[in-house]
Order: C-alpha cells, then sequence, then structure tokens
C-alpha cells in the first residue's frame, strides 16, 4: 500500500529538506504545495526529491483540500506533515506495518506529535505527546476549512493510533520570527473565538466537540468551555492551569518562554483583537455575528 505526504509551504527552506528526507523510504510520493514562496524552498523541494506546485494561500484546510482534489494523488494513504515537522524512523516502519495490515473499515490512523521549543522536548504543561489524525485514507476524509486550529477529519469509517514513534514539530526560526507567526495566527484565533460564542447556528461541520472523545475533540471541547469565561482574565487562568497545574514549569526556561508567550501573552492579544472587533460592532451581538458570517 502507499502514501503520499502532503506538505503546505511559504518559505520554508529552513525545514523543507529535513523534512522530506524523513519521509523518504515511508511515503512513495512526497507533494509540496507551496504558496508563492520568495526563498529556495521550491528549488530544495525538487531537489529533495519531491513534487513541487504552486497555488495561492487562502487557509490551511482550504489548501490541503485543493490538494487532494487537483494535484493527481494515486496512492490509497495521505500524510499530512508540516515543513516543520519530521517524522522518526520508528514512527514511519510503524506506519508501513499498520497500513499493510489495516482493516477495510479503517480510514484513519493517529500518531503521538511532539513538539521541541528552542531545543528542548516539552513534556509537561499540557505538551506532553498527544495523538494527531495526521493520516487518511484518499476518498474518506478531508481537513476542517476553520481560520484556525483546522484538523482532519474522516468521513466515515474507524480510526486506529499507533503507539510508537514521534511526529516532531521543531521550528528552527527565530524567536523573533515566532512572535510575529503567533501576531499574525492571532487575528484568525479572534475570529474563530467569537464564532464559537455567537456562531451557534452555523454548522461547519468536522470535528464536534467531546470532552471524552479524541484528542482533537477534548481541544475543540475545551475551547467552548474556554470562550464563556471573562476576557483578559481567562488568558491568566490559561497560563496558571498550564504553567502551575500541569507543571509547564519543570521545562525549565524553554517552558517558561513557551508558556507565558504562548500561553499568555497570545491569549492575551486574541482578546485584545476581540474586543478591538466587539468595539467597532457597537458591541452588538447581531452586528458581531453578521461580521463573524462574512469571514467564513
Amino acid at each position: 500500500m502507499s502514501i503520499t505526504a502532503i506538505i503546505l509551504t511559504l518559505n520554508e527552506e529552513i525545514h523543507i529538506e529535513r523534512c522530506i528526507h524523513s519521509l523518504k523510504g515511508v511515503c512513495s510520493d512526497i507533494l509540496v504545495v507551496d504558496s508563492m514562496s520568495t526563498d529556495r524552498t521550491c528549488e530544495l523541494a525538487e531537489a529533495a526529491g519531491a513534487r513541487v506546485v504552486q497555488h495561492e494561500f487562502v487557509n490551511h484546510g482550504l489548501q490541503f483540500n485543493w490538494a487532494l482534489e487537483n494535484c493527481n494523488i494515486q496512492s490509497e494513504w495521505i500524510w499530512r506533515v508540516d515543513a516543520d515537522e519530521y517524522i522518526d524512523e520508528t514512527l514511519g516502519n510503524e506506519v508501513k506495518k499498520t497500513i499493510e495490515l489495516c482493516p477495510q473499515d479503517v480510514n484513519g490512523l493517529y500518531v503521538r506529535r511532539a513538539v521541541v521549543f528552542m531545543g528542548k522536548k516539552l513534556r509537561f504543561g499540557g505538551w506532553r505527546p498527544h495523538y494527531y489524525l495526521k493520516i487518511i485514507r484518499r476518498g474518506h476524509g478531508k481537513s476542517e476549512t476553520r481560520w484556525m486550529d483546522e484538523h482532519l477529519h474522516v468521513t466515515d469509517g474507524n480510526f486506529i493510533k499507533i503507539r510508537k514513534g514521534f511526529q516532531t514539530d521543531e521550528n528552527l526560526n527565530s524567536l523573533h520570527w515566532w512572535i510575529n507567526k503567533h501576531n499574525n495566527y492571532s487575528n484568525n484565533e479572534a475570529i474563530e473565538t467569537l464564532f464559537l460564542k455567537y456562531g451557534k447556528d452555523i454548522d461547519r461541520g468536522g470535528v464536534k466537540p467531546k470532552l471524552f472523545g479524541t484528542q482533537e475533540q477534548k481541544k475543540r471541547w475545551m475551547k467552548k468551555l474556554y470562550v464563556h469565561l471573562p476576557m483578559f482574565l481567562r488568558a491568566t487562568l490559561y497560563f496558571f492551569y498550564r504553567y502551575f497545574i500541569l507543571l509547564g514549569l519543570l521545562d525549565g526556561k524553554a517552558g517558561m518562554i513557551w508558556h507565558g508567550i504562548q500561553g499568555w501573552w497570545y491569549r492575551t492579544l486574541v482578546d485584545a483583537k476581540i474586543y478591538e472587533i466587539k468595539k467597532q460592532c457597537d458591541f452588538d451581538k447581531e452586528k458581531i455575528k453578521e461580521f463573524i458570517k462574512s469571514q467564513i
């Protein structure tokens, strides 16, 4: 059975070779869908053996689904890998063995995802390796098209968890770049947060919130709870929960920076942008709902 890896890129020359080389020997086709990079991403990807296409970017979900529908994918399985991720040999071998023995009613494979930040693998604060749906059977799954926090989901059938090996997220860019990225992300996160609170009558399908479900279902359930907490205070509570209750402090200086920026600063920035949107809508609930509908 064959696997196609889909990698979405924009100026990823620092990561793309590492990513592609980790997939060789596991994936029969490595497809890079580039969003008009201005660096050497496409050149390096092709030299490393990937198939490269370019397509204007709207959001990650739409870009991934466009690749599914338009890039002549022939493999039975499709693996979503971010450019700043890589897989280890153990995971690659386990995936190959699993799909060879996979029952026909199984259309999704969950793998363990790890995060390395400033050279340190995060183990605490809720960032120990979790299972994420990364591999789907062609024709039986796709990506949500949300502006933020989109997940793959299977449209029918069951799934299996692969319990060995890791798909590791290790971004090599500077802290300055990382902060700018989160500033840009906060615009989309503000819209998604408003949707969760005010867009109950809009059904976008995809992953359903469920406290005792899969990792993404639990995460979606927690977000629905989070949006009803008081603005600005919730960012502080979230940081306290991650850093002290879930022991993020045990990851040392890297953990302090990660949780301080990604857990508190970023969430506070999102709330500031939500407040700005509400103010522009005169704090009128109906105007806020119309704004949400115009953005999705």
